[in-house]
């Protein structure tokens, strides 16, 4: 199949970069020739298997979500644009993909701006709604609600990552016709186990190969000396935990940094964002912030972790961190709402039933956190061992990326 797989943004950090990048890469991986449209300036710095990329001009503002600052280009959310700015966006996508006809699936990200992008070009097309834009720019606001709900009204299938992201659209947007539920997937292949020395190495190894970054003044680009601070970090083998994702209020760190005031383990938390500073002065002692990790970092660096949590206050689509920690044998710990609870529940059928109830906990209790990150921080090391194995287990049965990619291309082969 001929594949135009449509997204705005770039191809690393957040949870629907790294979907359309992976979604790049299985499909090209099975033969499929597949052409991502975004506005990543550095497609040579991520894995999308053959696909090839192309950026499309924008004419100035790329709308988005949530504030970051973008290489060669002017952020702006997207519910501060004119709609002149918001149509002129949606003409320039869509005519990228008009010039790159005839193709066997269309298929954009985003209810907006993707569905107006996919609706423009004139053939059928699929939408993925990732629930950033539903949560962040649409809810309240009902000029964008009906245009989003106009836009869908013209797809062909529109895919939903959980039954929490389908709610939440049709309360967005009202009800939607050709709704199917397709969780987001994970790299089995790339997300192991490792042993403790064996993943120190290869950490230390791909913190080497960083691109530089003088006096870390790249948010999006790891922490300068990262790899002294790592090596320095795990040269003593002690309780730690894991964070990664973004540095914003939604996502909860603050929760869990609260929560290690009471444990006395020590952490380390991925990610850039704009909460960063705030989170830095309030980290107990034995906090490590690395700035944002790539895969090929975080692959080596869960293995190392005796728990990932997970402690976002705000709905999320899909519990995407959860699940990859989990195929790497490192037992999650996420609160309990929206997608998260999905993934949770998810694993925990694979978990003894007596220890069951060490995957989630209420979203913003930091006592509760801590109770059960002491709680899981006192099992053995091989009962942790045996969590993580059976945790990667149903990673491997409900969301692995080969079966995902298959499933989301369906509607196209009918």
């Amino acid at each position: 199949m001929r594949i135009l797989l449509w997204h705005g943004y770039l191809l690393g950090g957040t949870g629907s970069n790294v979907y359309t990048r992976a979604l790049a890469r299985v499909w090209s991986r099975a033969g499929h020739d597949v052409t991502v449209l975004c506005q990543e300036p550095h497609p040579e710095r991520h894995d999308v298997g053959s696909a090839e990329v192309v950026r499309p001009e924008i004419g100035g503002k790329l709308p988005v979500f949530v504030l970051d600052r973008y290489e060669g280009v002017e952020a702006a959310l997207l519910q501060d644009l004119t709609p002149a700015e918001r149509q002129r966006y949606v003409e320039l996508n869509a005519r990228a993909l008009r010039e790159r006809l005839p193709a066997d699936a269309v298929f954009t990200n985003h209810v907006l701006l993707g569905g107006p992008v996919g609706a423009a070009v004139g053939v059928p097309f699929a939408v993925k709604a990732h629930g950033s834009e539903l949560e962040y720019s649409m809810r309240g606001r009902p000029e964008l609600e009906c245009w989003g709900a106009e836009s869908l009204a013209r797809a062909e299938s529109v895919f939903v990552g959980s039954a929490h992201i389908r709610a939440v659209l049709e309360d967005v947007v009202g009800h939607v016709d050709r709704v199917h539920e397709v969780p987001p997937g994970v790299d089995v292949e790339e997300f192991v186990p490792q042993s403790r020395d064996e993943a120190l190495a290869d950490l230390l190894d791909e913190a080497r190969a960083d691109h530089p970054n003088p006096g870390s003044a790249n948010e999006r680009l790891p922490d300068e000396g990262n790899a002294d601070r790592l090596a320095a970090f795990f040269a003593e083998d002690a309780p730690t935990v894991v964070y990664f994702g973004k540095l914003i209020f939604n996502k909860g760190v603050h929760v869990l940094l609260e929560a290690l005031r009471e444990v006395g383990a020590r952490a380390v938390v991925v990610g850039f964002g704009d909460y960063r500073a705030e989170l830095e002065a309030a980290a107990p002692p034995g906090a490590l912030f690395t700035g944002p990790l790539e895969h090929r970092h975080l692959v080596h660096l869960l293995p190392l972790a005796d728990v990932a949590v997970v402690p976002s206050i705000f709905p999320e689509a899909f519990g995407m961190v959860a699940a990859e920690a989990a195929a790497a044998g490192t037992p999650p710990l996420v609160s309990r709402h929206s997608g998260l609870a999905e993934v949770a529940a998810g694993i925990e059928t694979e978990y003894p039933p007596e220890l069951r109830h060490l995957v989630g906990f209420e979203a913003g209790n930091a006592p509760e956190l801590a109770a059960k990150l002491k709680e899981l921080l006192a099992l053995s090391p091989e009962t942790r061992r045996e969590l993580g194995l059976a945790a990667r287990r149903a990673v491997q049965r409900n969301w692995s990326w080969a079966a995902i990619g298959e499933r989301l291309l369906e509607p196209f082969t009918r």
